[in-house]
């Protein structure tokens, strides 16, 4: 695994929680970039309401990771990808329990999926 440093100055306003404000990475050997994962199941079914939905595209990152023989402990950088503010909490609830102990940087924005049903999108790099 990558030697990961984390970055988190006490000039800058203290992270809310679960991620860092900057990580570094040095010694690794490879980099994995995941495109952005929509809530949908194998079967192209969305499942319905944004709790199910988010759990969904974090299965879909984590099978991502699986495919190249890695896991959370390698992501370094999640972006998510809201369509409401009022999913904050439930996406924040459900990351920290994917993830553990585990805080890699973080984004989370609000926006509009390309497909309405999709309540949220989840990209992320890891490297090991």
């Amino acid at each position: 695994m990558a030697h990961v440093v984390n970055h988190n100055p006490a000039t800058v306003h203290p992270p809310a929680g679960g991620y860092s404000m900057g990580l570094e990475l040095t010694q690794h050997r490879r980099l994995l970039s995941i495109s952005g994962q929509v809530p949908e199941k194998t079967d192209g079914t969305v499942p319905e309401g944004f709790e199910a939905q988010c759990e969904q595209a974090w299965r879909n990152v984590i099978a991502v990771l699986a495919a190249a023989g890695l896991g959370v402990g390698h992501l370094v950088k999640v972006t998510t990808f809201l369509t409401d503010r009022t999913q904050v909490v439930t996406n924040r609830t459900i990351r920290r329990a994917v993830l553990g102990d585990h805080q890699p940087a973080l984004t989370v924005v609000v926006v509009e999926t390309v497909d309405s049903k999709w309540l949220l999108e989840i990209e992320a790099i890891a490297a090991e």
